[in-house]
């Protein structure tokens, strides 16, 4: 998660290539990534193709 230059906070999910998504805020990117992530699962449900394997590991940090 990053913020772009129109500060933005910015978010993809690696695993599902091309799926990002982009909030004002934090919770707002999470949330619209979580929507992203459940349409692009069933678009490919949908089409009959399979569902990548999660292949990536990831670490939350509070700072």
């Amino acid at each position: 998660m990053h913020k772009d230059s129109d500060g933005y906070w910015v978010v993809e999910c690696p695993s599902l290539k091309g799926c990002i998504s982009q909030g004002k805020t934090k919770e707002e990117a999470l949330s619209n990534i979580k929507e992203a992530i459940a349409g692009y699962i069933a678009a490919l449900e949908e089409d009959g193709l399979p569902i990548p394997k999660d292949n990536f590991e990831a670490f939350l940090m509070v700072l």
